[in-house]
C-alpha cells in the first residue's frame, strides 16, 4: 500500500508540481487547503484537486490566522517594528495543521511547495535562485521531522517548465501575492482598516529635525527618504514609534556587525557555548556572512558578524545556518 503525504494545496505552480512528484516517487497524495473564506479561491482549489485525483480536505483557518498573525502583525507595524507574516504563520498555523490533518487519516508525512529541502529532520537550503528556507526558520523539530519538500532542488523557472510538461493548469498561473491576506500588497490600506494609524512626525538626522513623515508604519529600517540631505541621500535608522519620529542615518551608518534576537527557536539542541555560522538578517539571496554566536538567557542570542549586515529591522527574522543547514530564527531586537 502506497504511503499517504498530505500536502498543503493551493492549485497554484509549485504546490501542483508538488503533488505530481509526489505522486512520481510513489506516494499517495492528500491535499489540505487552509481556507480564509474566500469562496473562489476555494471553488477554484476544489477545481484543481479533482482534476489532479487529489482528495482535499479544506480547513478553515481565518480565526488561527487572526490569532497567530494578523493581530501580532498590526501591533508590530504600530509599535514600529517590521514583521514577516509567513514566519509567523509556518509554525502556528499552516504546518500545525497540516500534521494535524496527517495524525487524523494516519499519513506520517506531510509537503508543502517551499523551496527549500528537508533532509533527517533537518532543513537546508533550497536552490540558490529561490531558496525559501528563510521563511521556515521558526519551524518545530516535529514539523521539520516528517517534511518534505520536493521543490528544494529546483529553480522556480524550471518548475514553470515542467508545469507545462505535465499538462497543469496552474503552469501559466500568476504567483500569489506577497501576503496572502492583503490585496495588492496594500498593508497601508489593509492596517487602516483594523486600527487608528499614527500620524505625521519628526525626521531626525545627528540630531536635528530636518523633516516630517506621513505615518511610521510607512516605513521600515533601511528605506530610503526622498530628496537630499547636504546633498547626501537619507535612509530610515531607528522607527521609535513612542515619540512618533523617525532617526535617519547615511548610508554607511545602516551597517552592523552586531545583531541580536529574541524568542530564539532552533532546529537543533540549543547550543551553550559560541559557535561560528552564517546569518541571514532579511529573506535576500546575497547576504549571509559568517558570524560568531553567541547564544544568550532567556531565548536571547546575538551575533559578531566578519563583515557588517546592511539596516537590520526590529521585527525581521534573525536566522542562523551552518553550511546549508537551517539552525533556527528569532526576531531582531
Amino acid at each position: 500500500m502506497k504511503e499517504t503525504v498530505v500536502l498543503g494545496f493551493s492549485g497554484g505552480v509549485d504546490s501542483s508540481v508538488s503533488a505530481m512528484l509526489l505522486k512520481r516517487a510513489g506516494y499517495r497524495v492528500h491535499g489540505v487547503y487552509l481556507d480564509t473564506a474566500d469562496a473562489a479561491t476555494r471553488t477554484e482549489t476544489e477545481t484543481a484537486a479533482e482534476a489532479m485525483e487529489i482528495p482535499l480536505t479544506v480547513v478553515p483557518v481565518r480565526d488561527a490566522l487572526e490569532e497567530a498573525v494578523k493581530k501580532p502583525f498590526t501591533e508590530a507595524y504600530l509599535s514600529g517594528r517590521t514583521p514577516n507574516p509567513c514566519i509567523l504563520c509556518n509554525p502556528a498555523v499552516k504546518f500545525r495543521l497540516l500534521l494535524e490533518t496527517a495524525d487524523a487519516i494516519g499519513a506520517e508525512k506531510i509537503a508543502t511547495g517551499h523551496y527549500a529541502r528537508a533532509e533527517n529532520g533537518c532543513i537546508l537550503k533550497g536552490h540558490p535562485e529561490n531558496d525559501q528556507s528563510y521563511m521556515l526558520c521558526r519551524l518545530k523539530r516535529e514539523q521539520a521531522a516528517r517534511l518534505i519538500l520536493p521543490l528544494g532542488p529546483y529553480p522556480k523557472r524550471e518548475v514553470r517548465v515542467m508545469a507545462e510538461e505535465m499538462g497543469l493548469s496552474s503552469a501559466h498561473k500568476k504567483d500569489s501575492m506577497e501576503i496572502c491576506f492583503i490585496a495588492d500588497n496594500d498593508h497601508i490600506g489593509w492596517l487602516a482598516a483594523r486600527a487608528v494609524l499614527p500620524g505625521p512626525g519628526p525626521m531626525y538626522l545627528n540630531g536635528k529635525v530636518v523633516g516630517e513623515h506621513n505615518g511610521i508604519c510607512r516605513y521600515t529600517v533601511g528605506q530610503r527618504i526622498p530628496g537630499m540631505f547636504n546633498e547626501r541621500k537619507a535612509y530610515v535608522a531607528r522607527i521609535d514609534a513612542e515619540q512618533n519620529a523617525l532617526e535617519l542615518a547615511l548610508w554607511e551608518d545602516l551597517f552592523h556587525t552586531s545583531v541580536t534576537a529574541t524568542d530564539f527557536s532552533w532546529l537543533c539542541d540549543a547550543p551553550a557555548q559560541p559557535f561560528s555560522a552564517t546569518v541571514r538578517v532579511r529573506h535576500t539571496k546575497w547576504e549571509n556572512p559568517p558570524c560568531t554566536v553567541y547564544p544568550g538567557e532567556n531565548g536571547t542570542v546575538r551575533v559578531e558578524c566578519e563583515s557588517p549586515v546592511r539596516a537590520p529591522a526590529p521585527g525581521q527574522s534573525m536566522v542562523l545556518y551552518d553550511g546549508e543547514r537551517l539552525l533556527g530564527g528569532g526576531f531582531i531586537v
